[in-house]
């Protein structure tokens, strides 16, 4: 029952993560009607570094483009802000005006070169032509293009697709398949053992093991979507959907596994004298407060994939959704620590106390990792936010698991605690309570 429920959460949480790739190619259509309706929205933003950035333009219909006066607006974030929230009221001229760079789209291929940039920022591309600031406006028809945002690579050319938040996470992700791939081959033999032969920890280790691989896959799919995105510009948007989707199922398995065994272990205690073993405690309440955090932490995610649809699995928290989720995650860390905070003070066995203790470190980490880096993160500059926070967030976790691996593989605790009594911990084995002990 659990496992389908368990499932169930998982591909609800999944099916909604399909967003589309915001890549540094782009292709469309500059439309005068859009940009007259919207003027202050970007067709475009990048984070441009070093001495020889390049915009490169290809447009199809280089009349219609000269008839209409067509031009890209280029503005620093930080400059076009100060626009925003300037309290003198400039108009549409006026502001476009004040633009750093300034395109004339006029042929066939154009390129634009950002130079003397101090530091990596992030600029704001603006689509304007005759009718974005008039008053009359006439359709007219679409210029269709192709914009390649191009960043200088190692030599100095600008050939690299990579904005300045991203370099560096393709190498990151191929050295952490690698690593995948090398723990596969050491220990995948033995842990497939283990789970064969049906031991104490069976349901633990299958969820955790399950979470693992979906780690991994989503680790290899980041990898195959920025291989295509470093030749490209765009990438392979099913496989950026694909590891946030393998991302989401890994978080959501994992909350539920955690809050489960921490739950089970409270209630048991409330519920029993200090003279009885603590055991797995299946009954309603454990169950449905698991079921309610996964449930709120799924909708969470599946918000957020709507507020930013960059290919990501740990968003910027600017927005609402991010927000919350960060709080979510605080409050969980904080109520575990707690609830086992409680089952540790009175706690005789030196040994049960040390795997509880092992247990809340591994807890504490896979929850409160992306919110203390969140906030790290803010005292950094935009640009290296991002890398901070995936980075960060994925090896931290990885530290979490190998902890919880190490916790119910071992020999000197688990095991050793375990076979002093059939019910001492959750998830055991007994010849009584066989059925009632597993997922």
């Amino acid at each position: 029952m659990r496992w389908r429920l368990l499932w169930l959460l998982s591909a609800a949480a999944a099916g909604c993560c399909w967003g589309l790739a915001a890549g540094k190619t782009l292709r469309g259509g500059f439309t005068s009607s859009a940009a007259r309706r919207e003027p202050w929205r970007p067709v475009a933003h990048f984070q441009f570094h070093g001495d020889h950035a390049v915009l490169c333009v290809r447009i199809k219909n280089v009349a219609v483009a000269v008839a209409k006066a067509a031009r890209l607006h280029l503005f620093q974030a930080q400059e076009w802000q100060k626009l925003e929230n300037s309290v003198q009221d400039h108009s549409c001229t006026e502001k476009f005006s004040k633009a750093q760079l300034t395109m004339t789209v006029n042929h066939t291929e154009q390129n634009l070169t950002v130079s003397q940039i101090p530091y990596p920022e992030t600029w704001y591309v603006f689509y304007v032509d005759k009718f974005t600031c008039e008053e009359n406006y006439s359709e007219s028809e679409d210029i269709q293009f192709e914009m390649i945002l191009l960043n200088p690579d190692a030599e100095g050319n600008p050939l690299d697709h990579f904005s300045a938040g991203e370099s560096g996470l393709h190498e990151f992700f191929f050295l952490l398949v690698l690593a995948y791939f090398i723990t596969a081959c050491i220990y995948a033999q033995s842990l497939w053992q283990t789970i064969r032969k049906r031991g104490p920890m069976h349901g633990v280790l299958k969820v955790l093991t399950i979470a693992l691989l979906l780690q991994a896959g989503s680790a290899f799919a980041n990898y195959l979507h920025f291989s295509s995105y470093s030749r490209d510009g765009i990438g392979a948007p099913f496989m950026g959907s694909l590891a946030e989707l393998c991302d989401i199922i890994s978080q959501i398995q994992m909350l539920y596994l955690l809050l489960s065994l921490c739950m089970g272990w409270t209630i048991g205690r409330m519920k029993k004298s200090h003279g009885r073993p603590l055991q797995w405690d299946s009954s309603p309440a454990s169950t449905g407060i698991a079921v309610v955090v996964v449930v709120t932490q799924s909708f969470l995610l599946i918000w957020e994939q709507f507020e930013d649809t960059n290919h990501h699995s740990y968003h910027s928290h600017h927005g609402l959704a991010s927000g919350l989720l960060i709080g979510l995650r605080v409050c969980l860390a904080l109520s575990l620590a707690a609830g086992l905070y409680q089952i540790i003070t009175v706690e005789r066995s030196t040994l049960k106390r040390e795997f509880y203790i092992t247990f809340a470190k591994a807890c504490i980490l896979w929850f409160l990792c992306h919110p203390c880096l969140a906030t790290i993160a803010v005292i950094f500059r935009e640009y290296q936010r991002e890398k901070i926070i995936t980075i960060g967030v994925i090896l931290c976790q990885c530290i979490s698991m190998v902890i919880l691996y190490r916790l119910f593989l071992s020999h000197s605790l688990y095991w050793e605690v375990s076979s002093l009594s059939s019910v001492t911990l959750p998830l055991t084995i007994s010849s009584g309570h066989k059925n009632r002990h597993h997922f």
